[in-house]
């Protein structure tokens, strides 16, 4: 998820941004120290945000004020206030959650999982039924099946496609393609690695390992993305 934190408060704002780094669940970010500047920077679209940090008492325009410019915009906000007079007022935005200063990153990381399941979830219904896409192959396009993926890669701006018998290198990013990828296949494992579900064969602590045409191969899954996936699987257990 790509994200933008508000907060005029340097501490607290270089807080946030600290647990940003560490989350392997959030992407890009952005930081701003006022509102007006972004709720500028939203209206230009020039990168979708999926999730919002608010802080509410700020100068010039508060973070009400700033929920209500917002209009239709389809993007989620944890409020993160040092005070708890706001949050009924919130609840009428419909935000994710409401974290009281000073936030501790497992209460962070929490209402970042909630937030990544809530997208999930609308984004489902939508998700392309297609059985197959292509993708540019030097000067061609290359059919390739759902089916045939195993797992996906990012290095950089680039991201590769690994099937049972080719690898396929591409100028995309990991946002991009996980934005076209049917969810009800596909699961994010990491920053940097996305999984076909059905060619899941293990799920360890920090690892999952896929069968390939050369054997086991083992790629590294991030604690919360694993507790998100444990969630999903039909998971047998007494």
């Amino acid at each position: 998820m790509n994200c933008i934190i508000i907060d005029d408060d340097k501490m607290s704002r270089k807080l946030l941004e600290k647990f940003v780094e560490k989350t392997d669940l959030l992407d890009q970010y952005y930081s701003f120290s006022g509102a007006i500047e972004a709720i500028n920077f939203i209206r230009k679209d020039e990168e979708k945000i999926d999730l919002i940090f608010l802080d509410i008492e700020m100068p010039d325009m508060n973070g009400v004020e700033f929920m209500q410019s917002l209009g239709n915009h389809p993007v989620q906000i944890i409020v993160v206030s040092s005070k708890e007079k706001y949050a009924l007022e919130a609840i009428e935005y419909d935000v994710t959650d409401y974290l009281l200063k000073p936030v501790t990153y497992v209460r962070f990381l929490k209402a970042t999982e909630k937030a990544l399941s809530k997208l999930r979830e609308e984004m489902l219904p939508a998700s392309n039924s297609k059985e197959d896409f292509f993708i540019r192959n030097n000067a061609s396009l290359k059919r390739l099946r759902y089916d045939d993926v195993i797992w996906i890669e990012a290095l950089e701006n680039y991201i590769v496609v690994y099937t049972y018998e080719e690898k396929y290198t591409i100028h995309f990013t990991m946002k991009a393609i996980m934005d076209q990828l049917p969810l009800e296949k596909f699961f994010r494992i990491h920053r940097s690695y996305i999984v076909n579900r059905s060619k899941i064969d293990m799920i360890k602590t920090n690892e999952i390992e896929v069968e390939t045409i050369e054997g086991t191969q083992a790629l590294p899954i991030g604690k919360s993305y694993r507790e998100l996936l444990l969630k999903e699987i039909n998971l047998l257990s007494k």
